[in-house]
């Protein structure tokens, strides 16, 4: 058994849609998983009986940041690492192991995400720059037909010119797989609350990479079912929104120079930090 907790934020999920990637979970060698309900009522308590599953049921929806929150006290009293994870992500039993291994292997590394492939096996471009109010807009809001005058900078934002089969550090990470050192995660107070839904893991990214590093690891991958809801509910729509305002306010709209400073280095137009040992890669 490897020292890892792990937590599920659910909200009305069909039981039998969740049930695989709750399976994914107690297959590895993890050694507790939270289920944070935040629907209005506990009907999927009865589903996942197990002694490796705690239920909790805040009663209302709380929002994801809220509800990771609930067990800040306990896991760091009881795991070295935990594992935020979306209720639609698949993997390997292993991929838990190999990500253990190369925390273990580099302490002063406090976030690590995987490779991450749509259901058909395609890439998702997870690794991005620290945003800018245009790179949100564009990605949202740009209508289809005008999108390729934009393709460029889209693909700036989404580091799609890096090789996403190398091992690289990178300040934002999804947040659909966010395996973290628990003190480092504790240190940084856990999610910021004031984002119900949505850039509360870029914010997050972001904290912990100012203590930390931060690293995208492909040489393990899991399957995930990116359902951008926010392009088909214009209440998550809402949320996007009021989110995204929240983020800019507290770290700058049009001036953030540590934003600056980072993608700069991310460009490759500014000096990687210094005194920063190499990565190891467990064999």
């Amino acid at each position: 058994m490897i020292d890892l907790t792990c937590s599920i934020v659910l909200f009305r999920n069909n039981p039998e849609e969740l049930r695989p990637t709750v399976e994914c979970f107690l297959r590895s060698n993890g050694k507790k998983l939270y289920l944070i309900d935040n629907s209005e009522n506990d009907d999927l308590r009865f589903e996942f009986d197990h002694p490796k599953i705690e239920y909790i049921f805040p009663g209302k929806n709380i929002g994801f940041g809220a509800a990771n929150n609930l067990i800040l006290d306990k896991i760091k009293k009881e795991s070295k690492y935990h594992l935020i994870l979306n209720p639609d992500v698949l993997f390997e039993p292993s991929v838990l192991d190999s990500l253990f291994a190369f925390m273990e292997s580099n302490l002063d590394v406090g976030l690590v995400m995987p490779k991450v492939l749509y259901r058909n096996g395609d890439l998702q471009y997870l690794c991005k720059k620290l945003p800018a109010p245009g790179d949100l807009f564009l990605r949202r809001f740009i209508p289809g037909p005008v999108k390729p005058f934009f393709k460029k900078m889209m693909e700036s934002y989404e580091l799609k010119f890096k090789d996403y089969n190398s091992v690289m550090e990178v300040p934002n990470l999804s947040g659909c797989f966010m395996f973290v050192r628990t003190d480092t995660y504790v240190k940084v107070g856990g999610f910021d609350e004031q984002y119900f839904l949505y850039l509360e893991d870029t914010d997050l990214s972001r904290r912990l990479n100012e203590v930390s590093r931060t690293v995208y690891y492909p040489r393990v991958h899991i399957i995930h079912g990116f359902a951008k809801g926010s392009y088909k509910n214009f209440k998550l729509l809402k949320y996007h929104v009021n989110s995204s305002i929240r983020y800019f306010n507290k770290w700058g709209w049009f001036v953030d120079k540590p934003r600056e400073s980072i993608n700069r280095t991310l460009l490759g137009k500014a000096t990687v930090r210094q005194n920063r040992p190499q990565l190891v890669i467990p064999a």
